[in-house]
């Protein structure tokens, strides 16, 4: 019996028009960061900057343990001449860069209303890119933050997936068993998390692309959890 049902944040309930790997987008970024605040960057100092979200870059070196964003830019900022005191104005304008045009899923806030009437528990379990904090991760989330028992990413966790520590922390916050709550993802490290932790990874697949990856069911839209729940 499922008890609770687990979301990835991106390209799950939100959709974020830019590509998983934002390496070609480190110096519009800047830039961006530049023009809004004032701060003058030179090329070394570009050149700096790229190497340092490079070396961050979960999609070019997965890591399991989780970077805060405090960590990430204290190294960036230490080799520019940056006054360190900017750092917040910093990291708002740059990950705003990356959340323009983020849109809810239309059919998100009433399969998730549903589901909470359902008495349905309902968790987040998603990998912040370059430490990104939970103000800027969650607040993507806009109204069905009210329906998320537990909003976690992994800031909370302190470990990314595929490991399963998420999901069983998840798990004995609740008060169920591994086995009563399924994870939803679109990516097959969601569906690796889900099966490390003893759960049920179930893959979203809003493309026609076939996508194998060990998924214990296929959905094409968020609606398709409604009748999983059912089964």
């Amino acid at each position: 019996m499922i008890k609770a049902i687990v979301f990835d944040i991106g390209q799950t309930l939100t959709y974020y028009p830019i590509p998983l790997n934002w390496s070609k987008l480190y110096r519009p970024a800047f830039e961006t960061v530049s023009n809004k605040l004032g701060i003058a960057i030179s090329e070394e100092e570009y050149e700096h900057i790229g190497k340092v979200l490079t070396r961050y870059n979960a999609r070019i070196t997965p890591r399991e343990i989780e970077v805060s964003s405090d960590e990430i830019f204290a190294e960036i900022l230490e080799g520019t001449g940056i006054d360190r005191h900017m750092v917040n104005d910093i990291k708002r304008e740059f990950y705003s860069f990356f959340r323009t045009d983020v849109e809810v899923y239309p059919e998100a806030e009433a399969v998730l209303k549903e589901l909470k009437e359902k008495n349905i528990l309902i968790a987040t379990l998603s990998d912040v890119p370059y430490g990104m904090d939970n103000v800027y991760a969650l607040g993507d989330l806009r109204n069905l933050i009210e329906y998320i028992d537990l909003p976690y990413t992994s800031n909370d966790i302190g470990f990314r997936k595929p490991l399963g520590i998420g999901l069983l922390r998840i798990a004995e916050e609740f008060h169920i068993d591994p086995s009563e709550l399924v994870f939803v993802g679109d990516e097959i490290k969601d569906i690796e998390c889900a099966h490390n932790a003893g759960t049920k990874g179930i893959l979203i697949n809003r493309t026609k692309e076939d996508k194998d990856f060990g998924q214990d069911l296929t959905i094409n839209d968020l609606s398709g959890l409604i009748r999983a729940v059912a089964l």
